[in-house]
Protein backbone atom coordinates (compact mmCIF):
# COMPACT_ATOMS: atom_id res chain seq x y z
CA UNK A 1 0.00 0.00 0.00
CA UNK A 2 3.03 2.22 0.53
CA UNK A 3 4.38 1.77 -3.43
CA UNK A 4 0.58 2.16 -4.12
CA UNK A 5 0.46 5.17 -2.02
CA UNK A 6 3.86 6.87 -3.80
CA UNK A 7 3.05 5.69 -7.35
CA UNK A 8 -0.13 7.76 -7.45
CA UNK A 9 1.23 10.80 -5.35
CA UNK A 10 3.66 11.17 -8.06
CA UNK A 11 1.37 10.18 -11.10
CA UNK A 12 -1.08 12.99 -10.13
CA UNK A 13 1.69 15.47 -9.80
CA UNK A 14 3.13 14.85 -12.76
CA UNK A 15 2.74 16.87 -16.47
CA UNK A 16 0.79 15.08 -19.26
CA UNK A 17 1.27 17.59 -22.18
CA UNK A 18 3.04 16.49 -25.20
CA UNK A 19 4.97 18.74 -25.85
CA UNK A 20 5.62 20.74 -22.77
CA UNK A 21 6.25 24.20 -23.31
CA UNK A 22 8.43 26.22 -20.43
CA UNK A 23 7.51 29.95 -21.01
CA UNK A 24 10.44 31.31 -18.89
CA UNK A 25 13.17 29.02 -20.71
CA UNK A 26 11.59 28.97 -23.76
CA UNK A 27 11.96 25.34 -24.11
CA UNK A 28 10.02 22.57 -25.89
CA UNK A 29 10.22 19.24 -24.51
CA UNK A 30 8.80 16.23 -26.41
CA UNK A 31 7.94 13.08 -24.84
CA UNK A 32 4.87 13.18 -22.87
CA UNK A 33 4.42 11.73 -19.13
CA UNK A 34 0.80 10.50 -20.33
CA UNK A 35 0.67 6.58 -20.33
CA UNK A 36 -0.98 5.19 -17.49
CA UNK A 37 1.15 2.37 -16.77
CA UNK A 38 2.14 3.28 -13.66
CA UNK A 39 -1.40 4.15 -12.50
CA UNK A 40 -2.19 0.07 -13.63
CA UNK A 41 0.29 -1.75 -12.57
CA UNK A 42 0.23 0.24 -8.92
CA UNK A 43 -4.03 -0.29 -9.06
CA UNK A 44 -3.48 -4.20 -9.93
CA UNK A 45 -1.23 -4.94 -6.90
CA UNK A 46 -3.78 -2.88 -4.76
CA UNK A 47 -6.26 -4.91 -5.84
CA UNK A 48 -4.07 -8.58 -4.97
CA UNK A 49 -3.31 -6.82 -1.01
CA UNK A 50 -6.58 -6.07 -1.03
CA UNK A 51 -8.04 -9.88 -2.03
CA UNK A 52 -5.43 -11.14 0.40
CA UNK A 53 -6.98 -9.67 3.27
CA UNK A 54 -10.35 -10.91 2.51
CA UNK A 55 -9.07 -14.07 1.90
CA UNK A 56 -7.50 -14.52 5.68
CA UNK A 57 -10.87 -12.87 6.82
CA UNK A 58 -12.55 -15.59 4.84
CA UNK A 59 -11.02 -18.23 7.07
CA UNK A 60 -10.83 -16.47 10.33
CA UNK A 61 -15.19 -16.56 10.09
CA UNK A 62 -14.59 -19.99 8.42
CA UNK A 63 -12.91 -21.49 11.70
CA UNK A 64 -15.61 -19.52 13.81
CA UNK A 65 -18.24 -21.66 12.56
CA UNK A 66 -16.51 -24.92 11.96
CA UNK A 67 -17.40 -26.15 15.23
CA UNK A 68 -14.60 -28.90 14.87
CA UNK A 69 -11.76 -26.15 14.80
CA UNK A 70 -14.13 -23.44 16.91
CA UNK A 71 -15.19 -25.30 20.28
CA UNK A 72 -18.49 -23.89 19.70
CA UNK A 73 -22.20 -24.71 18.55
CA UNK A 74 -22.70 -25.35 14.63
CA UNK A 75 -22.45 -22.46 12.50
CA UNK A 76 -22.57 -20.38 15.49
CA UNK A 77 -26.24 -20.87 17.16
CA UNK A 78 -27.94 -22.94 20.10
CA UNK A 79 -30.89 -23.84 18.00
CA UNK A 80 -29.74 -26.43 15.56
CA UNK A 81 -31.90 -28.59 13.35
CA UNK A 82 -33.89 -26.21 11.69
CA UNK A 83 -31.32 -23.15 12.56
CA UNK A 84 -28.86 -22.87 9.82
CA UNK A 85 -26.83 -20.10 11.77
CA UNK A 86 -24.50 -18.00 10.61
CA UNK A 87 -23.53 -20.91 7.80
CA UNK A 88 -25.01 -18.69 4.64
CA UNK A 89 -22.82 -15.56 6.33
CA UNK A 90 -19.55 -17.53 5.56
CA UNK A 91 -20.71 -18.78 2.26
CA UNK A 92 -21.41 -15.40 1.31
CA UNK A 93 -17.86 -14.49 2.22
CA UNK A 94 -16.23 -17.36 0.54
CA UNK A 95 -18.14 -16.47 -2.49
CA UNK A 96 -17.02 -12.95 -2.63
CA UNK A 97 -13.17 -14.10 -1.81
CA UNK A 98 -13.67 -16.11 -4.89
CA UNK A 99 -15.24 -13.27 -6.90
CA UNK A 100 -11.85 -11.47 -6.12
CA UNK A 101 -9.62 -13.69 -7.53
CA UNK A 102 -10.55 -13.62 -10.26
CA UNK A 103 -10.54 -9.62 -10.51
CA UNK A 104 -7.35 -9.61 -9.17
CA UNK A 105 -6.23 -10.88 -12.94
CA UNK A 106 -4.36 -7.68 -13.61
CA UNK A 107 -5.31 -5.67 -16.48
CA UNK A 108 -2.01 -3.68 -16.89
CA UNK A 109 -1.19 -6.90 -19.11
CA UNK A 110 -3.72 -7.00 -21.87
CA UNK A 111 -3.05 -3.73 -24.25
CA UNK A 112 -5.61 -3.52 -27.56
CA UNK A 113 -4.05 -1.03 -30.03
CA UNK A 114 -6.82 2.08 -30.92
CA UNK A 115 -6.82 5.21 -32.85
CA UNK A 116 -5.80 3.15 -36.25
CA UNK A 117 -2.66 2.15 -34.42
CA UNK A 118 -1.17 5.34 -32.98
CA UNK A 119 -2.35 4.31 -29.18
CA UNK A 120 -0.41 1.25 -30.20
CA UNK A 121 0.10 0.08 -26.29
CA UNK A 122 -2.66 0.84 -23.71
CA UNK A 123 -2.01 0.38 -20.42
CA UNK A 124 -5.99 -0.55 -19.32
CA UNK A 125 -5.44 1.78 -16.27
CA UNK A 126 -9.06 2.39 -15.95
CA UNK A 127 -10.16 -0.87 -16.32
CA UNK A 128 -7.57 -1.44 -13.28
CA UNK A 129 -8.68 0.94 -11.15
CA UNK A 130 -12.57 -0.01 -11.69
CA UNK A 131 -11.77 -3.63 -10.55
CA UNK A 132 -9.40 -2.85 -7.86
CA UNK A 133 -12.99 -0.39 -6.54
CA UNK A 134 -15.07 -4.02 -6.71
CA UNK A 135 -12.17 -5.98 -4.55
CA UNK A 136 -12.42 -3.06 -1.71
CA UNK A 137 -16.28 -3.20 -1.81
CA UNK A 138 -16.08 -6.91 -1.60
CA UNK A 139 -13.55 -7.18 1.29
CA UNK A 140 -15.47 -4.55 2.85
CA UNK A 141 -18.30 -6.85 2.85
CA UNK A 142 -16.10 -10.06 3.67
CA UNK A 143 -15.02 -7.86 6.84
CA UNK A 144 -18.93 -7.34 7.84
CA UNK A 145 -19.28 -11.28 7.79
CA UNK A 146 -16.57 -11.68 10.33
CA UNK A 147 -17.52 -9.16 12.44
CA UNK A 148 -21.03 -10.37 12.77
CA UNK A 149 -19.81 -13.62 13.80
CA UNK A 150 -16.72 -12.43 15.77
CA UNK A 151 -18.92 -10.99 17.84
CA UNK A 152 -21.74 -13.94 17.98
CA UNK A 153 -18.89 -16.28 19.25
CA UNK A 154 -17.78 -13.45 21.88
CA UNK A 155 -21.50 -14.27 22.68
CA UNK A 156 -21.18 -17.93 22.79
CA UNK A 157 -18.34 -17.99 25.03
CA UNK A 158 -20.21 -16.13 28.21
CA UNK A 159 -19.85 -15.57 30.81
CA UNK A 160 -15.87 -15.28 29.10
CA UNK A 161 -15.46 -11.91 28.47
CA UNK A 162 -13.08 -10.17 26.11
CA UNK A 163 -10.36 -7.10 26.24
CA UNK A 164 -12.17 -4.00 26.91
CA UNK A 165 -11.04 -3.18 22.55
CA UNK A 166 -13.33 -5.65 21.49
CA UNK A 167 -15.99 -5.88 23.76
CA UNK A 168 -16.25 -2.13 22.79
CA UNK A 169 -16.59 -3.19 19.25
CA UNK A 170 -19.15 -6.00 20.28
CA UNK A 171 -21.26 -3.38 21.85
CA UNK A 172 -21.00 -0.89 18.87
CA UNK A 173 -22.47 -3.62 16.38
CA UNK A 174 -25.39 -4.70 18.95
CA UNK A 175 -26.33 -1.30 18.20
CA UNK A 176 -27.28 -2.00 14.94
CA UNK A 177 -26.96 -6.24 14.83
CA UNK A 178 -28.77 -8.60 17.54
CA UNK A 179 -27.22 -11.16 18.86
CA UNK A 180 -27.51 -14.88 18.62
CA UNK A 181 -31.36 -16.19 18.15
CA UNK A 182 -33.50 -17.83 15.75
CA UNK A 183 -32.66 -17.85 12.32
CA UNK A 184 -33.77 -14.25 10.50
CA UNK A 185 -33.22 -12.49 7.57
CA UNK A 186 -29.72 -11.82 7.32
CA UNK A 187 -28.94 -9.29 4.65
CA UNK A 188 -30.25 -6.00 6.61
CA UNK A 189 -27.94 -7.19 9.14
CA UNK A 190 -24.88 -7.68 6.76
CA UNK A 191 -25.47 -4.07 5.30
CA UNK A 192 -25.35 -2.53 9.28
CA UNK A 193 -22.11 -4.33 10.12
CA UNK A 194 -20.61 -2.69 6.64
CA UNK A 195 -21.90 0.14 7.36
CA UNK A 196 -20.10 0.77 10.68
CA UNK A 197 -16.78 -0.88 9.39
CA UNK A 198 -16.86 1.80 6.69
CA UNK A 199 -17.87 4.81 9.35
CA UNK A 200 -15.73 6.69 11.66
CA UNK A 201 -18.08 5.18 14.60
CA UNK A 202 -15.17 2.22 14.57
CA UNK A 203 -12.12 3.83 15.29
CA UNK A 204 -14.00 6.27 17.61
CA UNK A 205 -15.00 3.40 19.46
CA UNK A 206 -11.52 2.30 19.54
CA UNK A 207 -10.19 5.41 20.45
CA UNK A 208 -12.10 5.41 23.61
CA UNK A 209 -10.13 2.34 25.03
CA UNK A 210 -7.30 3.46 24.05
CA UNK A 211 -6.67 2.24 21.19
CA UNK A 212 -5.38 4.27 17.63
CA UNK A 213 -6.28 2.79 14.36
CA UNK A 214 -2.89 3.61 11.84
Amino acid sequence: LTYVTSTFVVEMNSATDNPMVFAETGEILSGGNFHGEPVAIAADVMAIAMAEIGSISERRTERLVNPTLSGLPAFLTREGGLNSGLMMAQVTAAALASENKSLCHPASVDSIPTSAGKEDHVSMAWLAVRKLRKVIDNVRRILAVEYICAARAIDLRAPLEPSPATDALRQLLRTEVAGPGPDRYLAPELAAAEKLLESDRFAEVLSEVGVTLH
